[in-house]
């Protein structure tokens, strides 16, 4: 279970970031309350999931979730740039999300 909602919240951590990229500096505001509300989900999902999971554990895995997604968003939906070595940097940082899974 703790898995599952440390997994949504770093889920959530992409949808906040995304969306403070799309409020312009908080000047656009349907994307900052999109922001407001799933950083709040965010946290709170993060904060359920550390009542069972060790905190480096959780929280590795939370930023690696959201670096990993917000990498992916912005190539994908954003136009920024990809290279090889982008590329390499987020895979190394899911490898370390999988060994934090496989050590616990």
């Amino acid at each position: 279970m703790s898995w599952g909602l440390l997994f949504v919240a770093g889920l959530l951590e992409v949808v906040w970031a995304y969306a403070m990229k799309q409020s312009q500096g908080f000047t656009h505001l349907p994307s900052t309350l999109v922001m407001i509300v799933a950083m709040l989900g965010s946290f709170g999902l993060l904060a359920l999931a550390m009542r069972d999971l060790p905190l480096g554990t959780a929280y590795m895995v939370w930023t690696g979730i959201g670096a990993v997604g917000a990498f992916c968003v912005g190539v994908l939906f954003l136009g920024e740039a990809i290279s090889p070595q982008r590329v390499v940097a987020a895979l190394l940082i899911i490898a370390g999300i999988v060994t934090m899974k496989l050590s616990h």
